[in-house]
């Protein structure tokens, strides 16, 4: 494992622990950020840090992805073309969608690397912990390539088929991620403007079939207005649309998480895009 190279592209809110964690535990780890000072910082966590894509991915054994978009992902890829070895197997993390990840299945196809489609369940905490779950998509043959990297990462892995059948799984475990956020929101804000405490409608649920607990955590950031993002409404009102796409793809309706999606991108408009989720909650108020 000490020997295993590990390059990780994007250093964002899930990246940066990512990588921090593996060079932790021995990894050789290698790591590039658009933003360079997003990245130093994994300098004292014993990552190097590189000025290029293709500096980081030289020599790598692992290459992972984790950026915004698809289309990113496409770039960053291409512009590490030149320092990508020919045995090396890209990790692709980031959430882009099913066309997306077909795009990368192909690209990964003419780089000759193997190809890992695991996008992850989890946000910041659990990334920084090491207990995210991977939702791991690929050739069974690539498996004892990738698995120390995700007992690092991950408190669990799933491999769930062919490459892209994880993010397949990841759209719909979003829909219903989408759909829980803009209920909280929308209980807490209902009982606001009845002039109803909200934390009232906390007290008559908790401990009953409906509790969860990711209902007491975003409950919690919205009444006290601790919106420090997890994961941003910009990147929520992102998922929602791939997960739209993919609805259109998979020819299914999916009305609460086209109404999640309308509400994240009101709380957009009204200046909410960088925090937490939670903070769609502002959309129930005009």
């Amino acid at each position: 494992m000490s020997t295993t190279k590990v390059a990780v592209l994007g250093t964002g809110l899930m990246g940066a622990p990512i990588a921090g964690n593996l060079a932790e535990q021995g990894f050789d780890v290698r790591v590039w950020n658009r933003t360079r000072a997003r990245a130093e910082p994994l300098l004292h966590r014993g990552a190097t840090l590189c000025l290029t894509p293709a500096e980081a991915v030289r020599g790598s054994d692992i290459v992972i992805t984790i950026l915004s978009d698809g289309a990113t992902v496409s770039d960053v890829m291409t512009d590490a073309a030149d320092g990508l070895s020919p045995d090396a197997v890209w990790i692709q993390s980031s959430t882009v969608g099913v066309h997306a990840t077909e795009d990368h299945i192909e690209l990964a196809r003419s780089f000759g690397l193997g190809f890992v489609d695991a996008p992850v369940l989890g946000s910041t905490k659990p990334a920084i912990e090491g207990k995210l779950i991977i939702l791991a998509s690929g050739s069974d043959d690539l498996r004892h390539a990738v698995q120390p990297v995700f007992d690092v990462i991950g408190a669990r892995t799933m491999w769930v088929g062919e490459a892209g059948c994880g993010t397949k799984l990841k759209l719909a475990a979003n829909s219903w991620i989408l759909s829980l956020t803009a209920a909280v929101g929308e209980a807490l804000s209902l009982a606001e403007g009845l002039n109803i405490d909200p934390q009232l409608f906390l007290d008559a649920v908790t401990g009953g079939p409906t509790d969860c607990g990711y209902l007491q955590l975003k409950a919690k950031a919205i009444l006290d207005r601790n919106l420090a993002p997890a994961f941003t409404v910009a990147n929520a009102a992102k998922d929602a649309s791939l997960v739209g796409e993919a609805a259109v793809l998979a020819g299914v309706q999916l009305d609460a998480a086209s109404a999640a999606g309308a509400r994240l991108n009101r709380a957009i408009t009204q200046g909410h895009g960088d925090e937490d989720m939670a903070a769609a909650y502002f959309a129930s108020w005009r």
